[in-house]
């Protein structure tokens, strides 16, 4: 079997290659070692903070009208140093989306909503073939494109690791990755609370790390709250009751009381960055090919961009005739995006170490720091941009 490209991975960032590839007129299939999701409409706990960026990329490919209506809107953003049952610091970052000239910075989806319109949106196209339970174990570069062994051997001139931070396709083209273990965990959980979030996101510093209050539809937030690793392994096997009395003097009243809503989840943190992301024949994107703190909320949203810059180059070089998976045309992608997401990387485990931590004179410094910024609207404006994913060389999915 052949076709223009293959993609390992099925999680959110190898369907979303396929789509955007089909816009182009390349063929995907799609290869998930996982079963196909079934997905009940009940919520589990997960939701996914879209900057405006992807957003727009969502738009572009004709998903967004089935999702906005299940989406929240994130007006602004509010953070400041925090410890246990003391609050917010007074000095503090805010940040408001109708500062650029936009409605919201981004949208949080529940991952019940999600993956069943990226699934969908796949199985309905002809240019897409998605294949479930199915494990790759070998690839193989050929004179004219790429093989690999999945129960049968499937071809293209292409090959797409989008199978996340563990990628056994850069394994098996001898990318290397560079990075560190944070011995930190994240929590993730939802709550449902009295009073309404009015659209606006919370990021409190606390000194293990940093709490994220993201509003969802109704009176309900998704949190994602950062532990070192051995309280968090403590802080999982509590019952619910026991975990919602650690959560909610970190949490705060502001909000009025709170109850979990979903399943919880929990992730170990590291920052682990490729050192390619391309090799003969083979692209990386998502957490393929980066994956960084989630200090920022940024980890998804890189791997959009990558996604829709990858779409960029693929397509451009498909209409000029070019080999697709040429060493020149990959070599494109990789200097758009490798940089951009290095960057990103560094800057989010900087933030983390200087805010992750309960030094009373770092303390004071950031405070004055953050205060500082919000008196300056030309920089405050710069920053709202930054996460709202506007800014740099978009590619042509991201564009207004």
């Amino acid at each position: 079997m052949t076709t223009d490209v293959l993609i390992v991975g099925g999680g959110l960032s190898g369907p979303l290659t396929a789509l955007a590839l089909a816009e182009t007129g390349l063929r995907s299939t799609v290869i998930d070692a996982q079963p196909r999701a079934t997905f009940d409409g009940n919520f589990d706990g997960r939701a996914y903070a879209m900057a405006l960026g992807s957003v727009r990329l969502l738009r572009a490919l004709g998903l967004w009208d089935e999702l906005a209506e299940r989406a929240q809107p994130m007006t602004g953003i509010r953070a400041s140093d925090g410890r246990a049952g003391e609050g917010a610091s007074p000095l503090h970052l805010s940040f408001e989306a109708a500062e650029i000239g936009e409605p919201f910075m981004g949208q949080m989806i529940e991952d019940r909503h999600l993956r069943p319109a990226l699934l969908a949106a796949c199985e309905a196209s002809e240019r897409i073939e998605m294949r479930f339970g199915t494990t790759v174990t070998a690839q193989h570069v050929t004179a004219r494109g790429v093989e690999v062994d999945a129960g049968e051997t499937l071809r293209a001139r292409l090959l797409l690791g989008a199978d996340g931070r563990k990628s056994g396709v850069a394994e098996r083209a001898g990318i290397s990755r560079s990075g560190r273990d944070y011995g930190q965990t994240a929590l993730v959980c939802a709550v449902e609370h009295e009073r309404p979030h009015e659209g606006v996101a919370h990021q409190f510093f606390m000194p293990a790390g940093p709490l994220a209050i993201l509003p969802l539809r109704g009176n309900r937030s998704s949190i994602v709250w950062t532990e070192d690793a051995a309280t968090a392994a403590n802080l999982d096997a509590l019952s619910d009751a026991a975990y919602l009395d650690i959560l909610r003097p970190r949490f705060g009243d502001f909000l009025g009381a709170i109850r979990l809503a979903g399943a919880r989840h929990s992730y170990p943190l590291n920052l682990t960055l490729a050192n390619a992301f391309v090799a003969d024949r083979v692209a990386l994107v998502g957490d393929a090919a980066h994956g960084i703190h989630p200090i920022a909320g940024q980890g998804l949203n890189l791997g959009v961009k990558d996604v829709a810059a990858l779409a960029d180059v693929l397509g451009a070089a498909r209409a000029r005739g070019e080999d697709i998976g040429a060493p020149d045309v990959l070599a494109r992608y990789q200097r758009w995006r490798r940089f951009d997401t290095s960057v990103m990387g560094v800057a989010t485990d900087a933030v983390n170490r200087l805010f992750s931590n309960d030094n009373p004179l770092l303390r004071l410094g950031r405070d004055l720091g953050m205060g500082a910024i919000s008196a300056m609207p030309a920089l405050r404006r710069k920053f709202i941009a930054e996460a709202a994913g506007i800014t740099g060389d978009l590619p042509r999915l991201m564009r207004a």
